[in-house]
């Protein structure tokens, strides 16, 4: 018997067919993940602020010399989910979020009953 012999031009070819077939082989068997759509950006925005009027300080029913409430007008009214909140000399109090027009918001003041004849200062806050 007669070995044959392969030339090294045919060795190289052979040798290229291996390694493209397993190339191929071995990207069909690869992991992959799917990854969805998504969205990023930049932006800037105006921050102002709110116009207050028409103030008015409901008086306790007994004791008119303690208020019960706050309520006031803002100029637009405000997100939904927002929040509006006033102090009276230095305690916070809640507010209603005006949801029409007049743009009012009310503020419970029944926990402490700020006295009127103290009553120095009011501080709105109303955040979109």
């Amino acid at each position: 018997m007669q070995k044959q012999k392969f030339s090294r031009s045919r060795m190289l070819i052979s040798g290229a067919l291996v390694a493209g077939v397993m190339a191929v082989g071995g990207y069909a068997f690869t992991a992959s993940n799917t990854v969805p759509n998504t969205k990023a950006g930049d932006g800037s925005g105006t921050i102002s602020g709110y116009t207050v009027s028409s103030v008015h300080y409901g008086l306790n029913a007994t004791n008119p010399a303690t208020l019960d409430s706050v309520s006031f007008n803002l100029d637009s009214t405000p997100a939904s989910g927002s929040h509006v909140n006033a102090k009276i000399d230095g305690t916070w109090y809640s507010c209603t979020v005006p949801t029409g027009t007049p743009n009012t918001s009310t503020c419970d003041t029944t926990a402490d009953h700020p006295a009127v004849s103290t009553a120095a200062s009011l501080e709105v806050v109303a955040a979109d």
